[in-house]
């Protein structure tokens, strides 16, 4: 599907199902810890790209290092419906690596991770145009913060 190598996928290219994702967004906002029964953080964190935003699940750690305004290229990532929302997670062997950019062009809308009742999973194409215009305004923003150089978590 989508390589380490391949150019990274845009947000609005998205589906449930895909898999070994490569997509660079930048981090806009972090959700607050949530604990699992067997004592895993998890924080889910709002991300974004020129195309539009969805929420990207971070578990231990690594969520805690994490900041808005990160640039951060995921590599083996996939997506999944959770409670009826688009999500992006990190998957078995991914990579989430701060990059070296610090100013990203990015539209906080439309957000791919709302709510859909029309989108039944992979096997309904064209669901995901189905976003009401009207909340099609310009929130359309430029990162000019984040670090410059390279961090891997691990």
């Amino acid at each position: 599907m989508n390589g380490v190598n391949d150019p990274p996928l845009f947000i609005k290219d998205i589906k449930p199902g895909l898999k070994n994702l490569n997509v660079v967004f930048i981090v806009l906002e972090i959700g607050r810890v949530t604990k699992t029964k067997d004592g895993h953080e998890v924080r889910s964190c709002k991300v974004a790209d020129k195309t539009g935003s969805i929420t990207i699940s971070v578990w231990d750690e690594i969520g805690g290092l994490i900041q808005p305004g990160d640039i951060i290229r995921l590599t083996r990532g996939y997506a999944s419906m959770w409670k009826g929302c688009l999500t992006l997670y990190t998957g078995r062997g991914g990579e989430l690596q701060k990059i070296g950019e610090f100013c990203m062009v990015y539209s906080e809308v439309p957000n791919f991770s709302e709510p859909n009742p029309d989108y039944r999973g992979p096997q309904n194409k064209g669901a995901h145009n189905e976003q009401k215009t009207n909340s099609m305004n310009s929130n359309i923003g430029t990162g000019t913060f984040g670090s410059v150089g390279k961090f891997f978590f691990f």
